[in-house]
């Protein structure tokens, strides 16, 4: 009996810790839906349609190499060009970044644009897999395909863009990524108004389910597949409430590789994304920041949200679970690889905000919610659950959970109503009410496989399953 009551209160007491855990957590995200309301406010007219304008006809505005990575993207990779080279902008180019690709990647493009073979001198200051080919198109001045042996990763490919790209910004975005016209010109903004700029993140939004014409989203809707409806949501939590409050405080410590513009020199400096690293979009982002932190340089990284990227997520559990696995992976890979910052007041905000935040609620979030409810289980299994205490906890990540989403879904309707449709606002609501019970569990398990094949040192990318946007 004595034993018993041992365990009993052992339970109990690692309940309250859960409880506890979990409420310092959504408190956290709370608080950043608040920071993010009053940030979103505050840029509402930090920039009008005539100043805008004015960007564009002005030859100041730098001009952007905007590198695209591209492995077995034979479905998307001419949408994508295609509607890269029709942005609304003054100075561009393009080159894409043929990863040694098994499929037709290549000859898409080259039937696509009659690309030749046009060796570019450049210098390589930044180590790759060979290059095999360099091609232009007699048709389309400003874009350049390389085409290289495969490097293992995304960031061996935008490397060799690197190389090749002859302007001082460069923008970093996936093969299955669409941008809205005005996205150069939006994301351009923070390096115009403050000489201190060196990267800046745009938002990223799920392109499923809307209408594309033209290389173009023409209509806003959401997606049939519910896996990917519960995705829309994460990514107005993650982008909305997480990135715009973590650039409010100057703590960014992540640009998606989905859509990020940075100066060319930096990169150079801190010598470009990390070939091995799984994580290469947030371990640069880290590099970034101990770089300028270490030599006392000011600098600026910023996230916006009108630049808008569209990419296509996985409509699969399989494609899903490898995505977030590998996500899981590249964050536990960046804070291993950047330890020293984690509660280091030398690296300011990122070392005492950011750091921490990663470390013990992004990666351990997953692990402590999981034995949360493997305790659970197993005390009721024996009779030694104190049942007022989980249900107390389950309310409390129940009722937490549903207002960080439903909040996140408002801060959308409130500052862009990007999805105008009553019923489809209605579900983006209900479908953030309703991940609570399954989906989240789902990624919470997927993100805990991502622990153990880190520990485990599984390295590698394996690319998710895609349809390509002619069917979206």
């Amino acid at each position: 009996m004595a034993m018993r009551e041992v365990l009993s209160h052992a339970i109990a007491v690692f309940d309250v810790g859960v409880i506890l855990y979990f409420i310092a957590l959504n408190t956290l995200y709370l608080t950043f839906t608040a920071i993010a309301f009053f940030e979103l406010r505050r840029r509402r007219k930090r920039w009008t349609p005539r100043e805008i304008s004015g960007i564009m006809q002005s030859p100041a505005t730098p001009p952007i190499s905007i590198v695209l990575g591209a492995f077995n993207e034979q479905l998307t990779v001419v949408a994508s060009v295609r509607s890269l080279l029709a942005l609304n902008y003054p100075a561009f180019e393009v080159v894409v970044v043929n990863d040694g690709s098994a499929d037709n990647t290549l000859a898409a493009l080259q039937d696509a644009y009659g690309l030749v073979e046009a060796p570019l001198t450049h210098a390589h200051a930044i180590p790759t897999q060979r290059v095999r080919g360099v091609y232009r198109s007699p048709t389309t001045p400003d874009l350049v395909v390389i085409d290289k042996v495969n490097g293992g990763s995304k960031a061996d490919a935008i490397n060799a863009g690197l190389n090749a790209a002859k302007h001082p910004l460069v923008c970093v975005i996936d093969a299955d990524s669409l941008l809205d016209n005005d996205a150069l010109v939006r994301v351009v903004l923070p390096f115009i108004e403050d000489a201190r700029t060196v990267a800046v993140g745009g938002m990223v939004r799920v392109a499923n389910g809307c209408t594309i014409e033209g290389g173009r989203v023409t209509e806003v809707r959401l997606p049939r597949n519910w896996l990917a409806r519960f995705q829309v949501v994460e990514y107005l939590r993650a982008f909305l409430a997480g990135r715009v409050a973590h650039s409010a405080l100057n703590a960014l410590l992540i640009i998606s590789g989905g859509f990020g513009l940075f100066r060319r020199d930096v990169l150079l400096e801190v010598g470009g994304f990390a070939a091995d690293s799984i994580g290469e979009d947030m371990e640069l982002v880290a590099r970034i920041h101990r770089h300028c932190l270490e030599q006392r340089r000011p600098y600026r990284i910023v996230f916006l949200t009108d630049p808008v990227c569209w990419t296509e997520v996985p409509e699969s559990a399989r494609g899903l679970a490898l995505q977030r696995n590998r996500w899981h992976r590249g964050t536990l890979d960046v804070l291993r690889r950047h330890a020293v910052m984690i509660g280091n007041p030398k690296y300011k905000r990122v070392g005492l905000l950011a750091s921490p935040y990663y470390a013990l609620f992004e990666a351990f979030g997953p692990v402590v919610e999981g034995l949360g409810y493997a305790v659970t289980i197993v005390g009721a299994c024996f009779g030694l659950i104190n049942w007022p205490i989980a249900k107390l906890m389950f309310l409390a990540a129940l009722v937490y959970g549903i207002l960080i989403s439903v909040g996140a879904v408002l801060l959308e309707d409130v500052f862009f109503r990007r999805y105008r449709r009553l019923g489809d606002l209605l579900q983006l609501l209900l479908f953030g009410v309703v991940e609570n019970f399954g989906y989240r569990q789902l990624t919470m398990w997927w993100r805990i496989r991502g622990w153990v094949d880190f520990l485990r040192n599984k390295g590698g990318w394996t690319p998710t399953p895609r349809k390509g946007f002619a069917r979206a």
